[in-house]
């Protein structure tokens, strides 16, 4: 591969050294680093914009005179952001934003990967491919929810969506807002909610913070991370919001939209103790539980998984970020979640590697230390087994498909289904237009099957006329049964 940052651009049609796909801080920080580091790379995702969900900033019409003000360490994100702009002004790196990549194939006779895409906007996106050598997934996280009774209710969104709508469109879900779920999401959620304006009247948090007290050794291991903790909590104090935890929204309450939550104490299995539900008035209620990490790219190809500490299923990976399919890297929350400091380590060690370069021994270490800190904060917040008690067999549980919690239980119990694929088949759960990334954790749930990738060989939506052009000789995409 190229060492010298002065070499051209690829000629037209040659591939590149890497295809790096997804612009969040793991796949920034490797495109950058690898250019720096000489080679030819392409960036494609699908945001209009660098910076993935952690990194969203509001548009340039919005006038904002201070973006930052919104975001934990803004100074990660600018610096490379305009090393990235410098590297594309100098034919570096090719940034191709608004590409929604569906698949990669390999092409055997080569070597090469060709990544397929959607370039722009349904119904005017066109076809695009990206030929390299080596392609570094960085797709990211998605949130995970539990649902509960009223949670289809206009004013009930995502924890991780109120901040992204905040952070990109200086919008607030409500005037009062109460978050919820599980997780440290919901501190940094409440305080941004608050500080943007919001009445916050209680942050409820499923969990209990002396999980933590276990794995005490990560936690002293990272002081900055208890600093950024300990800053949460001042905004907080400062805003006069409740912190309760082991309870959770075991309902919502409303006609046109969301009026009032049902709150409940939980048990040590996440079970609502009985006698212990109280209503908090909101006209909006910001709630998740968690992400959960994007891997439909990477199980189409055959990338080999592990189950992690919260619950959830990530990218085995070896030292270097390699996954278990020759040629394909990945980083950030694919091979785990873990926030965005150690996305970005990860992405510049998978970068060295990629280069054939040593792997700086500072690197190594930062990437050890942040991992044990998420792998204990993912066993402290941890869903528990219990929580389906809050959900009637009338609730919704896949919203596309309207497909209520009883016939689950049914479909698992009396007819016989023994997987989230059978249950599936048998109700239509996870077959509407997200596929099974609302649905999919609790209908694994409600199955008794421990949460498991699905494999298919689309990641998102393709027009059929996109299909219908392909080459005679395009090699197919990885068969999705599974």
């Amino acid at each position: 591969m190229p060492t010298s940052p002065s070499e051209p651009a690829p000629a037209e049609g040659a591939p590149a050294d890497l295809a790096v796909i997804g612009a969040g801080p793991a796949g920034l920080a490797a495109a950058v680093t690898a250019a720096r580091l000489g080679l030819r790379v392409t960036l494609l995702d699908s945001a209009d914009r660098p910076g993935g969900q952690y990194y969203r900033h509001p548009a340039p019409a919005l006038g904002a005179a201070r973006p930052e003000a919104l975001h934990h360490d803004w100074p990660a994100f600018a610096t490379r952001e305009a090393s990235l702009r410098a590297l594309e002004a100098a034919g570096r790196v090719s940034y191709l934003p608004g590409h929604h990549v569906w698949t990669v194939v390999p092409d055997g006779a080569s070597g090469t990967w060709t990544v397929h895409a959607l370039a722009g906007h349904a119904p005017d996106e066109t076809p695009a491919t990206v030929r390299a050598r080596a392609v570094l997934l960085a797709t990211g996280a998605y949130e995970r929810q539990l649902p509960f009774p009223g949670w289809t209710l206009p004013g009930v969104v995502g924890a991780g969506g109120a901040q992204a709508v905040l952070k990109n469109g200086l919008v607030l879900p409500g005037r009062r807002v109460v978050v919820a779920g599980s997780g440290p999401l919901l501190l940094a959620v409440a305080g941004s909610l608050a500080a943007a304006g919001a009445t916050v009247p209680a942050v409820v948090e499923a969990a209990s913070y002396t999980a933590y007290a276990p794995r005490a050794a990560a936690l002293l291991r990272n002081p900055a991370k208890l600093a950024e903790g300990a800053t949460y909590g001042g905004a907080l104090l400062r805003h006069g919001i409740r912190l309760l935890t082991r309870h959770a929204v075991t309902e919502a309450h409303g006609t046109a939209r969301v009026e009032a939550v049902t709150i409940a104490r939980l048990g040590k299995d996440w079970r609502p103790l009985p006698g212990t539900a109280r209503r908090i008035p909101c006209d909006a209620l910001a709630v998740g539980h968690g992400l959960v990490p994007q891997l439909e790219l990477a199980t189409g190809l055959g990338c080999a998984t592990r189950p992690s500490a919260d619950g959830t299923v990530a990218l085995e990976l070896d030292a270097a970020q390699r996954t278990s399919v020759p040629g394909i890297w990945s980083a950030g929350e694919t091979g785990g979640i873990g926030g965005a400091q150690l996305a970005l380590t990860e992405g510049e060690i998978a970068a060295h590697a990629i280069a054939g370069r040593p792997v700086p021994a500072t690197l190594t270490r930062r990437r050890a230390r942040l991992r044990a800190f998420a792998d204990a904060m993912a066993a402290a917040h941890r869903p528990g087994e219990g929580w389906t008690g809050w959900l009637p067999d009338e609730t919704d549980v896949c919203r596309c498909e309207e497909v209520p919690a009883g016939r689950i239980r049914e479909a698992a119990g009396e007819l016989g289904a023994r997987d989230a694929r059978t249950v599936k088949l048998l109700t239509r759960a996870g077959m509407g237009w997200c596929q099974g990334r609302m649905c999919g954790p609790a209908v694994a749930a409600l199955a008794g099957e421990a949460p498991a990738p699905d494999r298919r060989p689309l990641s998102c939506p393709v027009p059929l006329r996109h299909l219908a052009a392909l080459p005679a000789t395009e090699p197919a995409p990885a068969d999705g049964a599974g």
